[in-house]
């Protein structure tokens, strides 16, 4: 299972550092800046599974960053931790009204820290704590790796298990072959966008049953989508 990616937006060197270490520790894939607008860019490359992220940093502030990032439909649904010295209640509140899913006031734990980081992957990104998947009648147990629709165990390849898995923890998002292709062969595959197509055939003649909907939608120009039926 790879490893869950952190994006860390904080502008005091000590507190990144410890943070990045103890996280690492923990197996996490780190990614630091203590910039806002840097910080955007890095989210945009490549989305994180979950941002901590300061208020008072340098360039776009974090409570602006935590808004673009909301507004952005690639990490829309990006975990957002928001880590400040203010204890205020009004700002606490804005941070969540602006979209924040946690509030971390300094100073913290650093184990605290991580117990709150993996708490919310395992409410939104349940797959990142090996835990099993659920979207409309499909189950997927990526540790057992096995998929289960309305009570019948399906037979689906290693690249489909790949593609599906993907799919389902991000239920709804379009995702265009390209996407596809980064997410489920790795970035600079020479694979052909077309073997994307096969793939995707190969998935839903796995997971039909009869009198069932097709789960997988097609997007036309832009590319597939799971939906829960």
């Amino acid at each position: 299972m790879p490893a869950p990616k952190l994006l860390l937006v904080e502008d005091d060197t000590a507190l990144a550092e410890l943070v990045e270490y103890r996280f690492r520790g923990e197996g996490y894939d780190v990614r630091t800046t203590d910039d806002g607008d840097e910080a955007l860019l890095l989210a945009a490359e490549d989305a994180p599974d979950l941002v901590l992220l300061d208020w008072m940093i340098g360039g776009t502030s974090g409570i602006e960053v935590c808004r673009r990032l909301r507004r952005n439909k690639e990490t829309a649904h990006v975990p957002i931790i928001m880590l400040t010295a203010r204890s205020d209640e009004d700002d606490r509140i804005r941070g969540l009204e602006i979209g924040a899913d946690d509030y971390v006031t300094k100073p913290f734990s650093p184990r605290e820290l991580i117990a709150r980081v993996g708490a919310v992957l395992r409410r939104v990104r349940p797959a990142l704590a090996g835990e099993t998947i659920t979207v409309g009648d499909l189950s997927l147990d990526p540790t057992a790796h096995r998929v289960i629709r309305r009570g019948s165990p399906m037979k689906v390849g290693p690249t489909e298990f790949r593609l599906l898995k993907h799919f389902m923890e991000h239920p709804g998002r379009v995702f265009s072959r390209g996407q596809l292709l980064d997410a489920v062969w790795g970035s600079g595959s020479d694979i052909e966008l077309r073997t994307v197509d096969v793939h995707i055939r190969r998935l839903r003649q796995a997971i039909a049953i009869p009198g069932a909907a097709d789960p997988v939608r097609t997007v036309r120009s832009a590319g597939y989508a799971l939906e829960g039926v």
